[in-house]
């Protein structure tokens, strides 16, 4: 069964009031999915030049005739609206992909982030082992430069509390690293 023949069987699978069941519905689109794809999705292959991409793209245009169904399924030749839709969507691909190559080519390639040194995976993995608090405020004081009497108040404690923290897990810290408390 081709789509034009779909489309031209007139009043297939409807009910004696002229509803069309569901089921008829999905029958009738399957087989104009079944008789529409592998033609859409080969001319989209030949023109974009990437099958995943060409598949996406026919996917996509046959999801937005799946919508329009029941208005679709009395065009003379619905095969026509879903590949003008799978072209517009295609072409769009296209483009996007050109701007970004373009893109690509003015600003170059982002660089590669450098790879971490031994020495701060040894302090992510010591600070990891600290208690929540002492963490915490050793982060925002040595990386967040932070004072004692600011992080009480971010943290809604005492000042020689965050101070206590400080010590703490500095000392801590100095354990783990193999360092001074100094240091």
């Amino acid at each position: 069964m081709t789509a034009r023949s779909l489309a031209n069987d007139g009043p297939v699978g409807r009910a004696a009031d002229g509803a069309r069941p569901r089921l008829a519905v999905t029958d009738t689109f399957a087989a104009f999915y079944a008789a529409a794809y592998a033609s859409v999705t080969a001319q989209l292959f030949a023109f974009l030049g990437d099958r995943e991409e060409a598949e996406d793209v026919a996917q996509e245009a046959f999801l937005r005739a799946w919508q329009r169904w029941a208005r679709l399924e009395g065009y003379a030749d619905p095969v026509a609206w879903l590949r003008r839709v799978a072209w517009n969507l295609a072409t769009s691909r296209w483009r996007r992909l050109r701007v970004a190559a373009r893109a690509l080519r003015r600003h170059g390639a982002a660089q590669p982030e450098p790879g971490l040194d031994a020495d701060h995976v040894a302090l992510v993995a010591a600070l990891r082992e600290l208690p929540g608090h002492h963490r915490q405020a050793v982060v925002m004081h040595y990386f967040g430069d932070l004072s004692a009497a600011d992080i009480a108040s971010e943290l809604g404690v005492a000042r020689n509390t965050v101070l206590s923290w400080l010590h703490r897990g500095r000392a801590q810290l100095a354990a783990r690293l193999g360092v001074g408390d100094d240091a």
